[in-house]
């Protein structure tokens, strides 16, 4: 049975036509199906701001920054803002493997598509949809035979960040679907979360930006 986390959401920001909230790694975006997995980011928001809409959603394992939308009229500009990649988003990830620090990026430039027999993972196939993320290492942690990752996906397909890291040989810590047993258990969650976003305010064409530390950032 799924045991969503007690913790409050965070309020990062609230103004009349959106608010972004701080999600716990382990809470569902949107409820899935039975009893247990009513408990989610959206219900949680609706009871405090009746009018909360989704417009984008991280993975339940996933912990950072969510945006809502207070209005329909809101909800289909930020959709809008999101599909024309208007919305500059950043994570950070704990990965498999000592990785040189640097200022420099790199890619990975892989289609994805769905494994429908072992549903809901993804795979790396030829004639999947594009999908691009760019990736450096902000520090290796030789403690934990470690790296923590900035990540800056193009795309936004599902499972994105950990296909394709898992594909390079650095899985994020903690993935349950993608890292293999030994990396499964090495940390009690997957190490990835959304730490910025950044927009522009289709109400009032203010520039916005938003920050999470990760609760996983070694000091």
């Amino acid at each position: 049975m799924h045991r969503p986390p007690t913790t409050d959401l965070t309020l990062v920001h609230e103004d009349p036509h959106l608010l972004v909230l701080d999600k716990p790694a382990g809470l569902l975006c949107v409820p899935g199906r039975g009893e247990d997995k009513q408990d989610c980011l959206s219900a949680r928001a609706v009871a405090r701001w009746p009018e909360a809409l989704v417009v984008h959603r991280l993975d339940m394992a996933t912990s950072g920054l969510v945006l809502m939308a207070r209005s329909g009229d809101m909800q289909r500009a930020l959709g809008d803002a999101f599909a024309q990649q208007a919305v500059w988003k950043r994570y950070e990830a704990l990965v498999d493997g000592l990785l040189d620090a640097g200022p420099h990026w790199s890619e990975i430039d892989a289609p994805l598509m769905a494994d429908w027999p072992r549903r809901p993972m993804q795979k790396i196939d030829a004639a999947g949809k594009p999908s691009v993320t760019r990736w450096r290492v902000l520090e290796a942690l030789p403690s934990l035979q470690a790296s923590r990752l900035l990540l800056a996906p193009r795309t936004g397909r599902t499972h994105q960040l950990r296909v394709h890291l898992a594909s390079i040989g650095h899985a994020i810590l903690g993935d349950a679907l993608y890292g293999g047993e030994e990396v499964q258990q090495r940390t009690p969650r997957l190490m990835l979360h959304a730490s910025v976003l950044q927009l522009r305010h289709p109400a009032t064409g203010e520039a916005l930006r938003f920050e999470s530390v990760p609760p996983f950032r070694c000091p």
